[in-house]
């Protein structure tokens, strides 16, 4: 039982390092994923047409293309242009450019499904429009998009698994890295997945509170 435990300690250290780099990219990914997703939205509904082009096509490459490719791009072609960037900000720019296309839907649907009546009644009481957009628009939006928003966060946190490809010392790259050196192949990849467990479960109970507390808006 002793060895059992010393075999826990020894293993268990460098993935709870890993884990701590991995709930990083995935704040720092959900970060950028949010702030562009919402700011190309509210773009989108400008309605210039020009720009709903790039948008649309940005979308579509990002939503329809694997975030592991998206990263290699990003880590092992910008040298060659002359900006080398280091795994931990080549995986959060990856991982957020590849989100922000994904939230970009999802606040440009929780937009849409606010009544435009709304925002006509908010001028015609002398709100302009940027009052209306922060006090009644977004607002609701908000209520609509957080069940799909965080179950984002939660593959979010999954998905950095990709990034230890590009050396990225999250839980996969140490674990990799234990089995290498130690052999105990189940056993590391065992404890990864309780600790990707240990990290997403909570998450998902939020979610679903967020859920029931959208339900009972509604």
């Amino acid at each position: 039982m002793g060895a059992f435990f010393q075999q826990l300690i020894d293993l268990g250290g460098p993935l709870l390092l890993g884990a701590g780099t991995t709930v990083a990219i995935t704040l720092a990914s959900l970060l950028v994923a949010i702030v562009l997703g919402l700011l190309l939205a509210l773009i989108r509904l400008l309605g210039i047409t020009p720009l709903n082009w790039i948008i649309a096509a940005y979308v579509e490459v990002f939503r329809n293309t694997p975030v592991l490719a998206q990263v290699f791009i990003i880590y092992f072609s910008l040298p060659y242009l002359g900006l080398s960037i280091d795994p931990f900000p080549a995986a959060v720019i990856g991982l957020g450019l590849n989100g922000g296309a994904v939230l970009c839907e999802i606040f440009r649907a929780g937009l849409n499904a606010i009544h435009h009546g709304q925002r006509e009644a908010a001028l015609a009481v002398g709100m302009t429009p940027w009052m209306s957009l922060r006090y009644i628009m977004l607002p609701q939006t908000w209520r609509i998009t957080l069940p799909p928003l965080g179950n984002y966060a939660i593959a979010l946190l999954k998905d950095t698994a990709v990034v230890s490809a590009i050396a990225a010392p999250e839980i996969m790259f140490w674990a990799r890295n234990l089995v290498t050196s130690t052999f105990q192949t189940t056993f590391v990849y065992i404890l990864a997945a309780l600790l990707y467990f240990c990290l997403s479960f909570p998450l998902a109970r939020l979610v679903e509170r967020f859920e029931r507390r959208q339900r009972a808006w509604q």
